[in-house]
């Protein structure tokens, strides 16, 4: 809710999503601009997600996010444009959100 809050007060519109099979069912719907996708997340994880998404588009930019740096090493993240660490200072995440989609 805090990305999604910080993105919108920069004049993104967000589409949440509460788990992997419902951000694949409203990548359907709205084709957006952009994915951010949380690694671990209930049901499919987020690198699943991705894979499944890339399957169906493979120019949609997503960045793939976690509070674990350890996933940077695995190279199933390496298909994201991007990969950024969880932080309570969210400004690694919009600068790359804004080099990725510049509003």
């Amino acid at each position: 809710m805090l990305y999604m809050e910080e993105l919108q007060d920069l004049g993104y519109e967000v589409i949440a999503a509460s788990n992997g099979n419902d951000a694949i069912k409203k990548f359907e719907i709205y084709q957006p601009d952009l994915i951010i996708l949380d690694i671990l997340m209930p049901g499919m994880n987020g690198i699943e997600t991705m894979n499944i998404i890339r399957e169906k588009s493979k120019d949609i930019p997503i960045i793939l996010c976690t509070a674990y740096g350890e996933y940077k090493q695995d190279l199933n993240t390496w298909a994201s444009d991007a990969y950024v660490i969880k932080s309570a200072d969210l400004a690694e995440l919009l600068t790359t959100v804004n080099r990725i989609l510049p509003i």
